[in-house]
């Protein structure tokens, strides 16, 4: 029994996955004790077709991701117009394709774009399929919307080493897809170099998992009184703590509604705290090297 758990464990390095140094407490700008980063992930069909592409011609299916080019992105944008905030989109190449017009009103209304992809393909170890979907997204928002984006979140969350150095020879300056601080970090390559930023996810505040149930959700709709009470808890002890909080909201779950009229009680609810900073990830980002390079000035 030893010999066969001992002859399992071998391939797996007695290492942490990341080796990254813990995060440095750097001074959040304008003296603000906390950072709230406001993202959203737009995925519309190819979040229904990324697993399965014979899923295009279940219709019913697919109404559940054209929501956010038909209403769901377009009252979320209202909606932060009227609270005067900008956030940071993430959206896949298919979708820009396929819905020019809802990615335009992103733009026009002044807030990031970020990359998610072209297809909503999970990154995965060796996958073939990997530089074509970094590539594409990135030709793809240049080509319609002339943008060269600062930012990458991974579709469906994951990352693997090959696409933490494709992110970096592409020239991208930060990513949003890890969940294991509360804080921004600076990536440190296998090979020892340094990576992107890393703007962590608050997994708390994925409203996939909270707010979206259909035939193949795995989920329950929350309640309104059990979603805030969790946001709000997650907000005050990382402000407490001095972090950070990243949302990752989609307008085909948080465009809904019942949904918006939450999301807008939360964001309200941060705003009242005179302290938290609520920005885009290029803003954090920005902010997050410039404090490294002073540090590193300052010690030179």
């Amino acid at each position: 029994m030893a010999d066969a758990e001992s002859r399992w464990a071998d391939p797996v390095p007695l290492l942490p996955a990341n080796r990254a140094p813990l995060a440095p407490e750097y001074s959040w700008p304008a003296g603000n004790k906390a950072a709230m980063f406001l993202s959203f992930d737009v995925d519309a069909e190819s979040a229904w077709t990324a697993k399965d592409p014979a899923r295009y011609g279940e219709l019913v299916t697919m109404s559940f991701g054209g929501y956010e080019a038909r209403v769901g992105t377009r009252k979320l944008l209202e909606m932060l117009r009227e609270e005067g905030l900008r956030a940071t989109f993430f959206i896949t190449g298919w979708s820009v394709e396929a819905h020019p017009a809802m990615a335009e009103a992103i733009i026009r209304d002044g807030h990031e774009i970020g990359h998610h992809g072209f297809h909503h393909l999970m990154p995965m170890p060796d996958d073939p399929m990997l530089v074509e979907e970094v590539d594409r997204g990135l030709e793809t928002l240049k080509r319609r919307l002339g943008v060269v984006p600062q930012g990458y979140r991974a579709p469906s969350g994951e990352s693997c080493e090959e696409l933490r150095v494709l992110l970096k020879e592409r020239g991208l300056t930060y990513s949003s897809s890890w969940r294991d601080d509360v804080r921004p970090y600076r990536h440190v390559l296998a090979d020892g170099r340094p990576g992107l930023i890393e703007l962590p996810v608050t997994a708390s505040y994925d409203d996939w998992l909270l707010g979206l149930s259909q035939r193949y959700s795995r989920h329950t709709i929350q309640t309104r009184e059990a979603v805030l009470s969790i946001w709000q808890d997650e907000l005050d002890e990382t402000r407490d703590w001095g972090g950070m909080v990243t949302t990752v909201l989609h307008p085909q779950c948080s465009g809904r509604p019942m949904r918006l009229r939450l999301l807008r009680e939360f964001l309200r609810y941060a705003k009242g705290f005179s302290d938290v900073w609520i920005a885009t990830g290029e803003e954090i980002a920005a902010d997050y090297a410039a404090c490294e390079s002073a540090e590193k000035g300052a010690t030179a």
